[in-house]
């Protein structure tokens, strides 16, 4: 890897990190399909660390046909069952059948708006919030607009969209740029 300057938390030698941070995390996301693979990849995140689900994303793609929510929200009992016993996910029960209501809730969400993308923006009034970070002790957990998106999602029934989980889902989005100030990427995204 090139020596540039990064973020603290994307570390110096796992290329993997590297690469999600160099080239996606904080960059603004207007793609439905996108922002749906984020909302079940952070789905499966709660309580783990961002590194555990990135390894297993490819798994997730496989597992979860392609991250496409016509499909997953058409999930029955069998398919519980057969991601139940995926080594390559994370086989936790609760986050699964979160997982395909989330996959449900999205499809009217984005009925009800046009685009999942029109109502999941709406919560940073359309536009990357800047934070001007300048170390990684100055990113929070969560904001006043991820305790919003948080609470709309819960009352529209969506599952494992705690504020914490939210404002994860919004840095990688990109709704947030939490590159610290010293980060090549700070200035791009």
């Amino acid at each position: 890897m090139e020596s540039k300057n990064r973020c603290e938390w994307s570390g110096k030698e796992d290329k993997l990190m590297i690469k999600y941070h160099d080239k996606e995390w904080g960059t603004p996301c207007h793609n439905d399909k996108k922002l749906f693979e984020y909302l079940i990849l952070d789905t499966f995140q709660a309580g783990l660390s961002w590194r555990t689900i990135l390894y297993k994303r490819e798994n997730f793609r496989k597992a979860f046909d392609d991250f496409n929510p016509q499909k997953i929200a058409k999930y029955t009992e069998k398919d519980v069952k057969r991601l139940m016993n995926d080594a390559g996910i994370i086989r936790n029960k609760l986050k699964i059948l979160a997982a395909i209501t989330n996959s449900r809730k999205f499809l009217e969400t984005r009925d009800e708006f046009g685009t999942f993308n029109k109502y999941i923006w709406k919560f940073t009034s359309h536009k990357a919030v800047n934070n001007n970070v300048k170390n990684i002790k100055e990113i929070g957990a969560s904001s006043k607009e991820s305790d919003a998106m948080s609470e709309d999602m819960k009352e529209r029934g969506f599952k494992f969209v705690g504020s914490t989980i939210c404002y994860a889902f919004m840095q990688g989005a990109g709704m947030v740029n939490d590159h610290e100030i010293k980060c090549f990427r700070h200035k791009e995204v």
